[in-house]
């Protein structure tokens, strides 16, 4: 056996030199030729040299290792003898591998699917590939072509196991697909490639997201429903089913959402607004999807309501009341009215002012008055209760709105009694008027109506309470008159001795604080005729004499009381005298000029009397046959007469009295 290794690389017409055979014999009997048994690959080249004959293997076509490992080639060597005999040789081709074939992949694309979720070292596929070639050229390892960083990150692969795992983080809104080139290389650095295609399967991991593509903020509360105030869009990353979005709104608000165009929402009104109740709405919206399990989101949308002049004014109560007492100063507060406007701002700020009217024929403007801001009413002048008690105004609240907005309530005004008005009397008639005069028969006994006193008082209440006093009468004794009717009674029989003409002065008063009267004279004539009596006019001659009565009183106490005066200063007097040094003589005179006798001179400074010393005389009755002293006070200017004057007839005509 003759063996031979050949690489299979070996390029054709290489040749390979063979042992060459030997023969013992000689000559022709010697090795005469060689045949090689047929094959593919090998032709047999004969050579000779002399007397020698030897051959060559020559390759003819290329070895293929993968197709054949192992050839064996039968040589056969023959001489010329007859019998011509032969030798064989096994020759036993080894076909060495050359790094000729390159890794071949299992398939030329590879796709998976995998979800989006899926975690790291997830194994998405195991690629493979093989290479024919043996020992290292056989020897296959894996690698990523052309793959950026990013993809790197998401995804390895096993260079010897050709598996491919999850490396990072999967998100199908990012990347729904890979494309992934692998390569396959054996140990001398022959490839093939791949294609890896990698599905990411979407998992319902995105809620939607609203967004406001328009708000109207502020919204006037007088919209009619089903204006749109706002436009809504969703947006969910997932797809299929789980993009598909449904939108509403929870609560209970006069709002709905109106599906436009796809995933846009119109928000729209679905009643009356009223912004004195709700000013501020707070909608929430929610949006869920359709994935398995659904995600929903939500987001608040604020709308404000613009405020619309549609409230009047409303006072606080239904009517007012205000009392007064009459003879008010002007200006003195009555009551207060207050009015609310539930509006905003200007629509809600409240002016106050009183309705045209008259009372009692005069514009209320001249009784009244409003303060337009705080609504305090006050009184113009003041009030008389016996003109009227009572009357009543219009008081108007308006807003400032555009149109205004106006309520009107009643003031009440009463006005309340004053005890300013005196009892006037009605009968008898007062003085001055007709002379009146009641006839009183002789026979009356005790208790006989006489007459009656009539008075009215223009004040009411308690001061209109009238009461009947009799503060003078002729006869005290004799008649009496009701406190309250006014009726004048005999308290007794009438006797014959009782003065025909009686007198009495009645006085009327109220029951006020302070109270107020008014008198009043009644003339009685007891008799039973009238020719029995005298001329009326005589009547009066009593109240003549009353009236000189008082007179009479009047003077004695103004004397009385001039007396005590003069008392009181002789007492003052004689005290001073008791305090002051004793005169050099008896009486010391000092007689005003005016009352000086003609044939008294005034003498200058030669120590005779100056007329300007005042000297007063005392006297008592009886005091004719006494002498008598002037004593004059005390001071530095005084000069002194060293004489004394006697009493005497001449010098003072009247007793009693001299100065």
């Amino acid at each position: 056996m003759i063996k031979i290794e050949i690489r299979e690389s070996t390029d054709k017409g290489a040749r390979f030199s063979l042992d060459e055979a030997h023969d013992a014999d000689i000559g022709d009997n010697s090795v005469k030729g060689y045949t090689l048994q047929r094959n593919d690959h090998f032709v047999l080249n004969v050579e000779e040299t002399g007397v020698r004959r030897y051959c060559e293997l020559v390759l003819e076509n290329e070895l293929d290792r993968e197709n054949e490992q192992e050839i064996n080639l039968l040589l056969t060597a023959v001489d010329g003898g007859s019998p011509q005999r032969s030798g064989t040789v096994v020759i036993q081709v080894t076909v060495l591998d050359a790094n000729d074939n390159a890794p071949v992949f299992s398939q030329a694309i590879y796709k998976a699917s995998l979800p989006e979720n899926s975690p790291v070292d997830t194994v998405v596929v195991t690629v493979s590939a093989t290479d024919a070639d043996e020992g290292v050229n056989g020897e296959v390892r894996y690698d990523l072509d052309h793959v950026s960083d990013e993809n790197s990150n998401t995804f390895c692969l096993d260079p010897k196991t050709g598996e491919v795992k999850v490396n990072g983080a999967l998100d199908h809104e990012e990347e729904s697909s890979y494309e992934l080139r692998i390569s396959a290389k054996d140990g001398l650095g022959l490839a093939s490639y791949s294609t890896l295609r990698i599905d990411i399967l979407d998992v319902n991991d995105n809620e939607p997201v609203i967004y406001l593509q328009s708000l109207t903020n502020s919204i006037p509360e007088n919209v009619s429903p089903g204006t749109e105030v706002g436009i809504i869009n969703v947006q969910d990353r997932d797809s299929e089913n789980n993009r598909q979005v449904r939108c509403f709104i929870q609560q209970n608000v006069p709002f709905k959402l109106v599906p436009s165009i796809k995933n846009y929402y119109s928000l729209v009104t679905t009643g009356p607004l009223d912004r004195e109740l709700v000013n501020d709405y707070n909608i929430t919206i929610t949006a869920t999807d359709e994935g398995s399990p659904p995600l929903s989101s939500s987001k608040i949308v604020q709308l404000s309501v613009a405020d619309v002049n549609d409230n009047p004014p409303v006072f606080e109560e239904q009517s007012y009341s205000a009392y007064v007492t009459e003879n008010n100063k002007p200006g003195s507060t009555l009551c207060s009215v207050t009015a609310r406007d539930p509006d905003w701002r200007q629509n809600g700020s409240v002016i106050y002012s009183l309705l045209p009217d008259e009372v009692n024929g005069a514009p209320v403007s001249s009784y009244l008055s409003v303060n337009g801001d705080t609504g305090v009413i006050h009184a113009v002048r003041p009030f008389d209760y016996e003109q009227f008690r009572s009357f009543k105004v219009q008081v108007m609240a308006r807003d400032n709105g555009s149109p205004p907005l106006s309520s009107n309530v009643t003031v009440s005004v009463f006005i309340m009694d004053v005890n300013d008005n005196s009892p006037q009397i009605l009968y008898p008639a007062p003085e001055g008027s007709s002379f009146m005069t009641e006839l009183v028969p002789k026979a009356a006994h005790g208790g006989s109506l006489v007459s009656k006193v009539i008075a009215v008082d223009a004040d009411s209440g308690q001061n209109a309470w009238l009461s009947y006093h009799i503060v003078k009468s002729t006869d005290p004794g004799l008649f009496s008159i009701g406190v309250h009717s006014g009726e004048i009674r005999t308290q007794r029989d009438i006797s014959e001795s009782e003065s025909m003409k009686q007198n009495l002065i009645v006085a009327v008063r109220d029951n006020g604080q302070p109270s107020l009267s008014a008198t009043c004279s009644m003339y009685l004539l007891i008799s039973d005729n009238l020719a029995e009596v005298p001329e009326l006019k005589d009547m009066s001659y009593d109240d003549s004499n009353s009236k000189l009565t008082s007179y009479l009183i009047i003077a004695l106490v103004s004397v009385s009381t001039f007396f005590l005066t003069f008392i009181i200063i002789i007492l003052g007097l004689r005290f001073c005298r008791r305090r002051k040094p004793r005169l050099l003589f008896d009486g010391a005179v000092t007689i005003p000029s005016a009352y000086l006798p003609p044939n008294y001179a005034e003498v200058d400074d030669t120590g005779t009397l100056r007329s300007t010393y005042n000297y007063d005389t005392y006297l008592t009755t009886g005091s004719r046959t006494s002498d008598f002293k002037f004593v004059t006070s005390y001071n530095d200017n005084t000069y002194f007469l060293p004489f004394s004057l006697q009493y005497s007839k001449s010098c003072c005509p009247y007793d009693g009295l001299a100065s």
